[in-house]
Order: C-alpha cells, then sequence, then structure tokens
C-alpha cells in the first residue's frame, strides 16, 4: 500500500463512525447514512491528493458530506419521510425519560426540510460556527441564519413541549 492510500485509510478508519453519526442525523435512517458516508469518502478519495490542509480534512469531508446529501434529497433519489398522521407528541403527567425525548426529537428531525435540517445538524450537533456553516452547506451566513430559525421554529412546532 503506497502513502497516499494509508493515508486515506488511516483517516477512514479514525473519522467514519463520527460522520455516520452526522450523516444519521442528516437523513434519520442508518442505512441510508452508511450510503452517505460511502458515497463521501469515495468523493473525498478521488480529490485526496488534491486536498492540501490536512488540518481542514474534518471541514472538507463535512462539505462533501452535507452536499452529498442535500443533491440527492434536491434530486429526489431518496424520499422524504413524512409524518403518519396528525400524532400529537403531547401532553405526559410524568416527566420524560431521556431516551424518549431522544427518540421524539430523532422524529421530529426527520420531518424538517433537509436544508433546514443541515443547517440545525451542522450548528446545533457538530457546534459549528455560522460561517463554517455557511461554508459547509455553500450558501450565506444569512441564509444559514434563516434556515436555522425556521428548523427551530418547525421542531417547536412538532415537539411544543422541548426547550429548544
Amino acid at each position: 500500500m503506497n502513502d497516499r492510500d494509508q493515508g486515506f485509510t488511516d483517516y477512514f478508519a479514525s473519522r467514519s463512525s463520527a460522520f455516520r453519526g452526522t450523516a444519521y442525523l442528516l437523513c434519520g435512517d442508518w442505512h441510508r447514512a452508511e450510503d452517505l458516508v460511502q458515497n463521501t469518502f469515495v468523493k473525498l478519495y478521488r480529490a485526496w491528493n488534491r486536498v492540501s490542509g490536512r488540518e481542514a480534512l474534518d471541514a472538507y469531508t463535512r462539505r462533501i458530506l452535507v452536499r452529498t446529501f442535500l443533491d440527492e434529497n434536491r434530486r429526489g433519489f431518496f424520499h422524504r419521510e413524512r409524518p403518519a398522521g396528525d400524532q400529537q407528541l403531547g401532553d405526559r403527567s410524568e416527566p420524560p425519560r431521556v431516551v424518549e425525548d431522544r427518540l421524539v426529537l430523532l422524529h421530529a428531525l426527520r420531518t424538517v426540510p433537509p436544508r433546514q435540517r443541515a443547517a440545525l445538524v451542522l450548528r446545533y450537533w457538530e457546534d459549528m460556527s455560522v460561517e463554517d456553516t455557511a461554508a459547509a452547506m455553500s450558501t450565506t451566513a444569512g441564509t444559514v441564519k434563516s434556515q436555522t430559525a425556521r428548523g427551530l421554529d418547525a421542531l417547536r412546532a412538532l415537539v411544543p413541549t422541548a426547550t429548544f
């Protein structure tokens, strides 16, 4: 194995599982997340010799992942999930458990439009700045702010008892 392949193999081994988590939050399906990560790393491998700054590799890879996710949604490769009926996530007499809250939030996140979901995941899961999120999404900081605000509004409407 040459140095190029070894470097890529090492990077894939150390970072692919983290990108799977991000991909899952973007698409809401583990199988599709695997496909997104696979497509992302195929694209990264093709550009591996042109990637100049290894310190910015995570940001570059994340950008490929988000673009791949948004492109697939734009082109209609995968259908968007929609909630089944008008289910109220509703009133609970006892405090919710953490696992239940997480499942409700993940379900609600899948119903948010793809660009808003990408903005939310990058800003709050990846803890990226507005500017870094804009770069990853190939858009402006203003668009990131509006997509994030709309996404949070959508989540609040779906999960009225949550505090985010």
